[in-house]
């Protein structure tokens, strides 16, 4: 017979599994909180020399170079793309590199923010006075201004004593989320003060769903060669046979003209097979004007994208005719190119 398995005390007790995860869910709950005070804790230590590290990052007229080691180097690389993607131009530079050839990424307009929770890091220690002797003004994000980062810059973001989420006290976690939160302050404030708009942000953001969302029709209509234009005077024969010449995608409308240039009409597909259904076979030498659609919603190239589709559903069309301010044809708006931008 086999032995039965010896069980350690406790371990088969309903309560156990439960308590465990108790434990877990009470100590990740801590580490939240923990990071949370960090934070809030920031709001106290806001004043002027938040105030002029950003007077010195709108009037840079270079880069904002982002630099810090370790964690702290990953937080400021994450602080740089959000300024990049915010209208402010910058660069992510590491101390270690910058100290063996990358310093020449530094100029004289730049202003350098570095990142260090104990203002003591060998790399950005060393990294100081060799960007003070380029001219860059210099910000620092660090616990104490008494720290050798905090004495030797313009302004310090002083995160002050922060006690780390981990359980040894040893890993970054409070800090970097200080460092993350007065970092995003800064690049929103700045972002705020240089009036950066949602076209703006969609201006960097062209593949994400706000970008889309804000493109203009003038971006997204076919123009050119693609926008089969014909007078009001030709026949349905050769209005057939110029959008059949159309290059690419077929247009699905012609839009017609009269003799200033400015659109009276359009000719769609439906309108085509409504004709050919009506006739029992293929048009003749009759007019395109007699056939035509008369006054169809039509959008400006400036308005949105997305103020077209609303038209295209409410009215249920497939074509839009695009016109300037006299009215005249610069482009088509087709639904299909529109739903292949995913909006």
């Amino acid at each position: 017979m086999h032995e039965a398995r010896q069980q350690e005390p406790g371990s088969n007790h309903p309560d156990h599994g439960s308590r465990a995860a108790a434990d877990l869910l009470a100590h990740a709950a801590e580490v939240i909180r923990t990071e949370a005070e960090a934070i809030t804790r920031l709001t106290d230590r806001l004043g002027s020399d938040f105030v002029q590290a950003v007077h010195l990052i709108l009037g840079c007229k270079g880069m904002v170079v982002v630099t810090g080691m370790g964690k702290a180097g990953l937080v400021g690389a994450k602080l740089s793309a959000t300024m990049a993607s915010t209208g402010t131009p910058s660069l992510t530079l590491h101390p270690g590199e910058a100290l063996h050839g990358d310093l020449g990424r530094i100029r004289a307009d730049d202003v350098v923010v570095a990142l260090s929770n104990s203002g003591e890091t060998a790399e950005i220690k060393a990294l100081i006075p060799a960007a003070r002797r380029i001219g860059a003004n210099l910000v620092a994000i660090t616990e104490s201004r008494e720290s050798t980062l905090g004495q030797r810059s313009d302004c310090v973001l002083e995160l002050g004593p922060v006690g780390e989420a981990c359980p040894l006290g040893l890993a970054p976690t409070a800090s970097t989320s200080a460092m993350m939160a007065i970092g995003d302050a800064l690049a929103m404030v700045v972002a705020k003060a240089r009036g950066f708009s949602r076209e703006d942000y969609a201006r960097f953001h062209p593949a994400g769903a706000l970008g889309r969302k804000l493109l203009r029709v003038a971006e997204v209509m076919r123009s050119g060669d693609q926008l089969p234009l014909i007078k009001e005077s030709a026949t349905l024969s050769e209005a057939l046979e110029l959008a059949s010449q159309v290059p690419g995608r077929h247009p699905g409308a012609t839009l017609v003209v009269g003799d200033e240039g400015q659109m009276v009409g359009i000719f769609t597909d439906g309108d085509l097979r409504r004709l050919l259904l009506a006739a029992g076979g293929p048009p003749g030498a009759e007019p395109i004007a007699a056939h035509m659609g008369r006054n169809p919603k039509s959008v400006h190239p400036d308005q949105l994208v997305e103020e077209a589709m609303h038209l295209i559903h409410e009215y249920k069309v497939d074509q839009l005719p695009v016109l300037d301010d006299d009215r005249r044809p610069v482009g088509l708006l087709d639904v299909q190119d529109v739903l292949d931008l995913r909006l």
